[in-house]
């Protein structure tokens, strides 16, 4: 039955930035509707069900920082599983009474501007359409999945399934010989949890994750949450907005080779014990800028690993000597038990490289040796067609009818990380040309501050948040300062955004995160142009430049009311 909905703000996508959106929206006195397209709520929490797993930060930072929602809820662990996070949510969803504005199973297919009503024309799977005035697409940066070409792969007799796809009832992988392609962060937590437990195991890499351990993984009591609200919880959200990378912790203001060979070393060993994020995102500040410091950190890493694995063989693949790519150009994974799994009799490590797959037969996958590896299971870990690929694979048309996902191949063009000149009112948080995929998750795509009073020059008082704030609470004040200005139309101009792609550029060509094959620049996906997908200057400045457009009032935007037209220069 088909169904029309109008309203002011049509949010796409229910993870955090997007029930974010719809809870502040709804407070600042919007109408505001949210189609999803899975059958419940949390993003990438709802569709990833894979066997281990969980959150690769800190219980205390993977969160919403509204006090309303961190007073009551308590952590068991602290890096939680996707199993909590599905409760989270739901916790979320009945503090906040979020569903009633929710549909879920309605996946939006595409959408269009029309230029005489200034509104978005935006049509669904389940026949159901909206006419909003703004658009928001919180479809994350990892929501397409990456399938693998491989000959035969539909004629495999037993059970194969992409990890963001696994079903959702789980799968019996216990005395089962499981095969899984792939060692990113979803395939390292596959097979650390499918190791112990399968009658075979047979992983396929092309390039070693440079994983590093998780440590401290325990237990969480309810009265050392209790004593960390007290006061801890403030500080930390306050804190997560000042680093790099939006987390507790920060980079050092010191060089590698400013410091000391000892104290370089303890300063190694102290992170790496301390676990999680910290050995990337709390070590110095050259480690991404410098060849010869990346080098030092990845000898550090190499040597810990090669203590954990007993088979040569299997230190030559999994922790090579020489160095493939700087440490940190690609994701990097955390792990518990990951490389204790090369020391079972019951798996087989297959080097892509060295013996690539020629097919899929019924059986199992066919390498190049000959050998038939024959498996019950077959596990896709291959990635995302990351930050562009959930919004272009909607057909989205702006202002002349080209698609965006066509425009984008021409070249990656935003305004902030946030809108796309020629589609206006449309905004894409979490997406590409921001900080996205080099910062925690809720930080950059949710905050809680409360939206402050600020004069601009000719004196009119707007709501606008602190220069800390990030993406969310910007599109919140920038909806609130149109309406209050009685504007209906934003859109980013092409001096603005051609602004920004080179501001993107300038920032990436000084850092060696471009000597890498990842889903940072596109190269994992074939045939997608090779370009900056993120803002990688970090989220302080990040935040620095997007609010000197809003106390510019909107700089680099042109906004259109009733009756004018008004731009505002960059």
């Amino acid at each position: 039955m088909t169904e029309h909905q109008d309203f002011d703000i049509l949010v796409v996508g229910a993870g955090f930035s997007g029930l974010y959106h719809l809870h502040k929206l709804r407070k600042a006195g919007f109408s505001v509707k949210v189609f999803e397209a899975g059958g419940g709520l949390g993003g990438v929490w709802y569709w990833n069900c894979y066997p281990g797993l969980r959150v690769d930060s800190d219980f205390s930072i993977y969160q919403f920082s509204l006090e309303e929602i961190w007073r009551d809820w308590n952590w068991s662990e602290k890096y939680p599983s996707r199993q909590e996070l599905v409760e989270y949510f739901n916790y979320v969803d009945k503090k906040l009474d979020l569903s009633r504005d929710i549909s879920l199973n309605t996946r939006v297919t595409s959408a269009s501007f029309d230029t005489v009503t200034n509104r978005w024309s935006v049509f669904t799977d389940t026949g159901t359409t909206a006419n909003p005035n703004f658009l928001i697409l919180c479809t994350g940066f990892a929501s397409k999945p990456l399938l693998p070409d491989i000959p035969g792969l539909a004629t495999f007799q037993g059970a194969v399934h992409h990890t963001s796809l696994w079903p959702q009832a789980g799968l019996e992988i216990s005395g089962k010989r499981i095969g899984v392609i792939g060692t990113g962060a979803s395939g390292v937590q596959v097979i650390q949890e499918a190791g112990p437990i399968a009658a075979h195991l047979t992983v396929f890499q092309r390039t070693p994750n440079l994983a590093v351990p998780m440590m401290n993984q325990r237990p969480l009591s309810a009265a050392t949450q209790t004593k960390m609200k007290e006061e801890m919880y403030p500080i930390i959200f306050k804190r997560r907005k000042q680093t790099f990378g939006g987390f507790q912790f920060d980079r050092i203001p010191r060089g590698v080779f400013e410091l000391s060979p000892e104290e370089r070393y303890l300063f190694f060993d102290d992170l790496w014990f301390k676990g999680g994020l910290r050995f990337v995102h709390g070590t110095c500040k050259d480690i991404l800028t410098d060849e010869k410091a990346n080098a030092e950190v990845y000898a550090f890493w190499r040597k810990r690993v090669l203590g954990r694995i007993r088979d040569p063989e299997m230190q030559r693949k999994l922790a090579p000597e020489k160095q493939l790519h700087p440490f940190g150009a690609k994701r990097i994974s955390l792990e518990t038990s990951y490389y204790e799994v090369f020391n079972q009799h019951n798996i087989v490590l297959v080097d892509l490289n060295e013996n690539p797959i020629i097919e899929v037969t019924p059986k199992g996958m066919k390498t190049q040796d000959g050998v038939v590896h024959e498996l019950d299971v077959l596990a896709l870990a291959t990635g995302f067609d990351a930050l562009t690929g959930g919004i272009s694979r909607i057909d989205i048309k702006g202002t002349d009818g080209v698609s965006i996902g066509d425009m984008w191949k021409r070249g990656l063009s935003t305004y902030l990380g946030l809108t796309v000149t020629g589609y206006p009112n449309m905004f894409i948080p979490f997406g590409p040309q921001g900080p996205a995929a080099f910062c925690n998750g809720p930080t950059c795509a949710v905050s809680s501050r409360l939206l402050n009073t600020h004069k601009f020059s000719h004196g009119l008082a707007i709501t606008l948040t602190p220069v800390q704030e990030v993406q969310g609470d910007w599109i919140v004040a920038c909806l609130i300062y149109l309406r209050q200005h009685k504007h209906i139309r934003i859109e980013a101009t092409q001096e603005a955004s051609a602004a920004w792609v080179q501001r993107i550029t300038d920032i990436f060509s000084k850092s060696l995160i471009g000597r890498a094959k990842s889903f940072y620049t596109g190269a994992n996906v074939p045939g997608k142009r090779i370009e900056p997908l993120n803002f990688t200057g970090g989220l302080p400045l990040y935040n620095t430049l997007i609010q000197e457009s809003a106390r510019g009032e909107y700089a680099g935007f042109k906004l259109t009311s009733d009756t004018s037209t008004k731009g505002k220069p960059m």
